[in-house]
């Protein structure tokens, strides 16, 4: 008979590896249904893509993806799911956050639970301050609408009116645009904000035409905004009244971009992805996106964001062994280097972005409207950092 000692030593030899199967789960909160159903989809699919490629297993760990479904913009329903991740499901890491509100309010979560928070989209420059574990493989607006300010002075643009979502990403767009355009001797004549949820863009788009600017500046969220907005440019004649679009990238977004018609062609944008950009690793991105997303359309850049920050989840992982530790999780993210899909990418000292940002112009080839890049700004950190 088996002493009490040898059993409980054979029970802990058979617990162990058990144990060291367990996986790291990765709980990704997102709009899945919604006004912003298309955030959680692409998000979804960038996940699926990174796995294609890398496959399911580091340092010995499954990786097992959760998905939570805001139906957003709705902060309590993501710091409440954000909750019920930590607490019933035990997450290692916190990810997704396709909108600034639902990010800021699951923060306190991550900071009180010491989870890592990967941030694929939101773009408010205040986003990391607000928890330590908070780190980010999208971008922010100043980073993206900074360079279009300096780029727009440049090129023969003196008068602008801008036009901004009313709310974060909004006012830190129109502030760094504004700050460089200023700056290279430009002049905003008007500013105009328009409602987050359901905007009627007519009205705007004639204060704009009225106004006689040189050009609109223009930021709205990704996705049906993006189409309705150059809808109401094109169909209230400023083009013809000789007023420019200049845009962030978003409102030329890859995903929708085919939808918006030929009125979006010579749009000038300034972003950090275009699925037309040329190098082996976007190749490999889009061909590993066609198999997991066959039916979705292109690609965007919420879809990278994704995909990067799996590739950053990964990188914790492997350089933990497994083991993961929330601080220790911030040190790797710290000085990250990755060759994105969209290019060379790093994570700062204050765990947010590094990356080239690229001046780009819709044009139509085999019949369809891509975002081609012409223009570069390279190693741009966010310049509305608090």
């Amino acid at each position: 008979m088996k002493s009490l000692a040898a059993t409980m030593f054979a029970s802990v030899l058979v617990a162990f590896p058990v144990f060291a199967q367990q996986p790291i789960k990765v709980g990704v909160i997102a709009p899945f249904t919604g006004a912003f159903a298309d955030y959680g989809k692409q998000f979804e699919a960038g996940v699926k893509a990174f796995q294609k490629l890398r496959g399911e297993t580091v340092a010995g760990r499954k990786v097992q993806v959760i998905v939570k479904d805001t139906g957003g913009p709705s902060p309590e329903v993501a710091k409440r799911v954000a909750q019920e991740l930590v607490v019933q499901e035990n997450v290692d890491f916190l990810a997704g956050f396709g909108l600034t509100p639902e990010a800021l309010a699951v923060a306190d979560v991550a900071t009180q639970a010491k989870k890592p928070m990967v941030i694929f989209n939101a773009a408010t420059s205040i986003i990391p301050t607000k928890s330590p574990y908070i780190t980010r493989t999208s971008m922010t607006l100043p980073q993206i609408s900074a360079p279009l300010g300096t780029w727009a002075a440049k090129n023969g643009i003196k008068k602008v009116v801008t036009l901004v979502a009313d709310y974060g990403p909004g006012n830190d767009a129109e502030g760094a645009f504004k700050k460089t355009f200023t700056a290279g001797g430009g002049q905003v004549v008007e500013s105009i904000r328009t409602p987050l949820q359901n905007p009627d863009f007519g009205p705007f788009i004639q204060r704009v035409k009225d106004a006689k600017p040189d050009a609109l500046f223009i930021f709205v969220p990704a996705g049906q905004q993006s189409i309705a907005v150059m809808k109401a440019y094109t169909e209230r004649g400023l083009e013809q009244a000789g007023i420019k679009a200049i845009a962030t990238g978003d409102v030329t977004d890859d995903h929708v971009l085919n939808a918006m018609g030929d009125s979006a062609l010579g749009l000038i944008t300034t972003f950090h992805y275009s699925a037309a950009h040329d190098s082996p690793e976007n190749k490999a991105f889009l061909q590993a996106y066609a198999q997991v997303a066959p039916d979705a359309g292109r690609p965007n850049f919420m879809t990278v964001g994704a995909f990067d920050g799996m590739a950053l989840i990964y990188d914790i992982i492997a350089k933990l062994d497994g083991k993961i530790d929330a601080d220790k999780a911030m040190e790797v993210a710290k000085g990250w280097k990755h060759q994105s899909p969209r290019g060379p990418i790093s994570i700062d000292p204050q765990r947010d972005i590094v990356q080239t940002i690229y001046v780009r112009r819709v044009e139509k080839k085999n019949g369809e409207l891509w975002n081609v890049e012409f223009d570069k700004f390279e190693n741009v950190s966010d310049p509305g950092k608090p």
